[in-house]
């Protein structure tokens, strides 16, 4: 009686994880390049209480066995990086990656992150930066003097001088892609950094090597499907009313027990 206790306890606790998870999806409805997690259980171990195949007489087995679960637990919060919708804008520093790829963001302590989100502009020197004022990598400058700027799908940046008509080429856009994306760590900001799930970085220009190709004047919504994150927070409500109910079902069953008299 008190095992069930603790294992529909522990099926409370992953339901406030799930809970966690969706919430923080709805909130990022919104983000620009946010990619949608979701919540992985696993179950723990089981009590034994009878092996399948043990002898259950001379010359016979038991067919199946008696194993009792103990409960659930949370494995993994997976990033989901399948594509979100465009929305065009009259931004020409607004970029969306149209297949698989991450920009490069140069960090503050010299290393480098990776972002769906192509939502830069131009800081005080013409560097294209995000919106945090970390510049891209490599470093591209724009001049002061710029009219109008083109960035082609393969990335190349050429932009038109005052006093000049033909466009001069300043920079070349590089994208990474990972062999498991879905082992970058997030670290906010719209910001991933790689790890030993993830693998290295295959870095090239865009449209090479497996990577995606650029959209100038687009940026990449959020993947988050506002419906489908709905129905599972009402699955994740009632699997956590569910498992209160088999506590308070369990309490009841103790509290019958103690009340036994000779």
């Amino acid at each position: 009686m008190i095992r069930s206790l603790f294992t529909a306890a522990t099926g409370m606790e992953a339901q406030k994880i799930n809970i966690d998870v969706i919430a923080n999806n709805l909130a990022n409805v919104n983000t620009v390049g946010y990619k949608k997690g979701r919540a992985d259980f696993q179950e723990l171990i089981y009590q034994n209480i009878k092996t399948p195949g043990a002898a259950s007489a001379e010359g016979a087995q038991a067919p199946t066995g008696i194993q009792v679960g103990l409960g659930v637990k949370p494995i993994a919060v997976q990033k989901m990086f399948d594509q979100g919708d465009f929305m065009h804008t009259t931004n020409p520093l607004d970029l969306v990656i149209e297949g698989d790829g991450f920009f490069q963001i140069s960090m503050p302590d010299g290393t480098v992150a990776y972002t769906r989100s192509g939502a830069f502009k131009l800081d005080n020197e013409g560097r294209i930066v995000n919106s945090d004022g970390y510049p891209l990598e490599p470093a591209i400058t724009v001049p002061a003097n710029t009219l109008s700027t083109n960035i082609s799908s393969d990335g190349r940046i050429s932009v038109v001088q005052a006093g000049s008509i033909t466009p001069v080429e300043i920079g070349q856009i590089e994208l990474s892609r990972f062999i498991n994306p879905g082992g970058l760590k997030p670290i906010g900001k719209n910001l991933f950094i790689a790890t030993e799930s993830s693998g290295e970085a295959t870095t090239g220009n865009p449209a090479t090597e497996g990577l995606g190709t650029i959209n100038q004047g687009f940026i990449e919504l959020s993947n988050v499907n506002v419906v489908q994150e709905m129905v599972n927070m009402i699955i994740s409500q009632r699997a956590y009313e569910i498992n209160s109910k088999a506590v308070q079902a369990s309490d009841e069953m103790l509290q019958t027990a103690n009340n036994l008299k000779r």
